[in-house]
C-alpha cells in the first residue's frame, strides 16, 4: 500500500464529513489544514485527536512545507479554480467539492491544467453514491425496458435556508440542479447536446431570484430529459434525490428517490393498449460499499495509488457542470442553447 499525504483546504462544516471519511482510510495522512480564518482550521483540527497537521491561511506556503500527494478542496465554488490550479502547479492530485467551478471557462482551465500536470482532478458528486440510484442504474443496464428514450425528474423541496441562498441569482439551478443533472447523466450514460430552460420566482417565494425552473435537455442517443424543480414548494415535497420516470422502448420504471421502485414491461402488443407485466427492480448487490462522500474519497485515493480513473474525473464531470450553465444561459436568453463539443 502506498502511503499518501494530504492537505485539506476549507475547514467549514462540510470538511467534517471529509475528515470523518479520511480517518477510516489506512495510509492516508492529513498533514495540513488551510482556511482563510486560522481559528476555523484550529477548531476543526481540535476535533480529531490523531490529527497532527500544519494550520495555515496560506495554501502555497503549506504545499511547499508539507509536500502533499493530494489536496482536498472544501472551499466555496468561487475559490475552486484558484485552489485547484495552485495544487496542480505543486504536483498534487486534487479532489474537490461540487460544483467544479463558478464558471465554465474556469472549469475548462482546470481541466487543461490537470492534463498538462498529468495529475488526477475529480469532483465530489456524492449523490451518485446512493444505493438506490445505483439500483436504478443497474436495472436500466439490464435492458428490461429496452433502450431509453425519455427521462423525467421532479425536484420539489421547500427549503428555508436563510443566509446567502436567499439572495442568490439562479439559486435552484446553481445551488442544487447539478446533483439532478449529474444523476440524469449517470443513469442514461448520455451527454447533453442542447437545452431550453424557463426560470422564475413564484409569488410567495422567500428567495429573491429563480427559485423554480423547468428545463428540456436534448441528449446523445436521441434521449430527451426533462427537469422540473423548485426550492420554494410548500407541501408534498420530493426526496432530495427527486422523483424519476424513465421510459424505454419496451417499458417504464419509476423511482421515488427513496426505496420505492415500480417497473412494467410489454408482455404482448396488438390491442389499443399493450399488455404489460410488472418486473422487480432488484436491490443493488454492492449497496454496502456505497455511502456518499466516503465512497468518492476512497475511490479517489485508490485511483491515485493504482493509476485508475475516478468515476467523477474532471473531463467527465465538466459535462454535468455544462448542463447547469447551459440552463442558466437559456433562462437568461429565453432560447434554446446548444453545448460546445469541446466543453
Amino acid at each position: 500500500m502506498i502511503n499518501l499525504r494530504a492537505v485539506l483546504v476549507g475547514c467549514g462544516s462540510i470538511s467534517q464529513t471529509w475528515l470523518d471519511a479520511i480517518q477510516e482510510i489506512a495510509g492516508l495522512e492529513v498533514v495540513g489544514l488551510v482556511d482563510l480564518e486560522e481559528e476555523v482550521a484550529e477548531a476543526r483540527a481540535a476535533e480529531y485527536e490523531s490529527l497532527d497537521a500544519l494550520i495555515s491561511t496560506d495554501l502555497a506556503a503549506t504545499l511547499r512545507k508539507t509536500r502533499p500527494d493530494v489536496v482536498f478542496d472544501c472551499t466555496t465554488p468561487e475559490a475552486h479554480a484558484g485552489v485547484t490550479l495552485e495544487a496542480l502547479s505543486h504536483g498534487c492530485h486534487v479532489l474537490g467539492e461540487k460544483p467544479m467551478a463558478d464558471t465554465l471557462d474556469n472549469a475548462r482551465k482546470m481541466v487543461a491544467a490537470a492534463r498538462e500536470a498529468g495529475k488526477l482532478y475529480a469532483v465530489i458528486q456524492n449523490r451518485r453514491y446512493d444505493p438506490n440510484i445505483r439500483r436504478l442504474k443497474h436495472f436500466l443496464e439490464s435492458g428490461e425496458i429496452g433502450p431509453i428514450t425519455t427521462v423525467h425528474s421532479d425536484f420539489y423541496v421547500g427549503a428555508h435556508f436563510g443566509g446567502f441562498r436567499d439572495r442568490m441569482q439562479h439559486v435552484l439551478l446553481l445551488d442544487m440542479a447539478i446533483h439532478t443533472f449529474d444523476a440524469a447523466r449517470l443513469i442514461t450514460g448520455a451527454d447533453p447536446l442542447a437545452v431550453y430552460c424557463k426560470e422564475w420566482n413564484p409569488a410567495g417565494s422567500w428567495y429573491d431570484h429563480g427559485a423554480s425552473a423547468v428545463a428540456i435537455f436534448e441528449m446523445t442517443g436521441g434521449i430527451v430529459y426533462t427537469y422540473r424543480g423548485s426550492w420554494c414548494a410548500e407541501g408534498l415535497n420530493t426526496t432530495w434525490e427527486g422523483e424519476w420516470r424513465v421510459i424505454g422502448e419496451n417499458g417504464s420504471v419509476t423511482w421515488d428517490g427513496g426505496d420505492g421502485f415500480q417497473a412494467q414491461v410489454v408482455a404482448e402488443t396488438g390491442g389499443f393498449f399493450s399488455e404489460w407485466h410488472g418486473v422487480d427492480v432488484a436491490p443493488f448487490a454492492g449497496a454496502a460499499g456505497v455511502d456518499g462522500h466516503a465512497s468518492l474519497i476512497r475511490e479517489f485515493v485508490n485511483a491515485v495509488r493504482t493509476g485508475s480513473t475516478p468515476e467523477t474525473i474532471c473531463t467527465d464531470n465538466i459535462k454535468s457542470l455544462a448542463m447547469v450553465f447551459g440552463a442558466v444561459e437559456s433562462a437568461e436568453m429565453g432560447r434554446r442553447v446548444g453545448f460546445a463539443e469541446s466543453w
